[in-house]
């Protein structure tokens, strides 16, 4: 078996460079891979393409990347919680890519299965829909919408053993899943990463066949984006 064990999240980015395009796991702040987001802004590559669920909120996660100008262009389906974004998008310091966030679930699917397109009906007669090819298929129009076309995919999951089986919690299964099948190298970070062997078959959500780089994170902050109390 191989292992996939890097030492550490410096040896696990080392070769993503600038104008890369990179999908980012999490949804929210939920399963983001906060090592590996901290390492790229260390790191300082700049002119990425940022495909993620969400942009972050200020100061933490995909938000740091933002504040340091590394973001080119951002493909999300949600941005509501960022007023760094919302600066950069109308002084048209950074392009944004706004899509259905079912899209951005299959697209990513549809690069794991090695899927050129897919055909959708989420986004017909709006501006999601311009300058895109239209289908008809049994009386109703479908968009035609690109796989995505990633050189890495950086997902955090809560277990991974030493070939890059890895078991998600929760809401992190949200795009965690999907985005570890999508890039070209896929990176995990993991809470507890673990002998092969230890885990058991029928709760690994993805196979190790789609991981090519693993290591234990730490540190982790977890945030909650809106904290509400009784």
């Amino acid at each position: 078996m191989i292992n996939k064990v890097v030492a550490n999240v410096t040896e696990a980015i080392k070769d993503i460079s600038d104008g890369m395009t990179l999908l980012i796991g999490g949804f929210g702040l939920c399963g983001i891979p906060e090592n590996c987001i901290a390492a790229l802004v260390k790191k300082r590559v700049s002119g990425l393409t940022c495909i993620s669920n969400n942009a972050g909120v200020d100061g933490f996660g995909i938000g740091m990347l933002l504040e340091n100008r590394q973001v080119k262009k951002m493909i999300a389906s949600y941005v509501g919680e960022n007023a760094e974004f919302e600066r950069q998008l109308l002084s048209g310091e950074l392009e944004v890519e706004l899509i259905p966030q079912g899209t951005l679930a299959t697209r990513c699917m549809a690069a794991g299965y090695g899927m050129p397109a897919i055909f959708t009906p989420a986004g017909v007669g709006t501006e999601v829909a311009d300058g895109k090819e239209i289908r008809n298929f049994s009386g109703k129009d479908y968009l035609m919408e690109y796989a995505f076309d990633a050189d890495f995919a950086i997902v955090k999951a809560w277990k991974g053993d030493t070939t890059g089986n890895l078991i998600f919690r929760s809401t992190a299964r949200n795009f965690n899943p999907l985005m570890a099948m999508a890039g070209k190298i896929t990176i995990a970070e993991v809470e507890h990463l673990v002998p092969v062997g230890t885990l058991d078959p029928d709760q690994i959500h993805t196979p190790g066949i789609y991981v090519h780089r693993i290591f234990q994170g730490d540190k982790y902050e977890k945030r909650i984006e809106q904290r509400t109390t009784r």
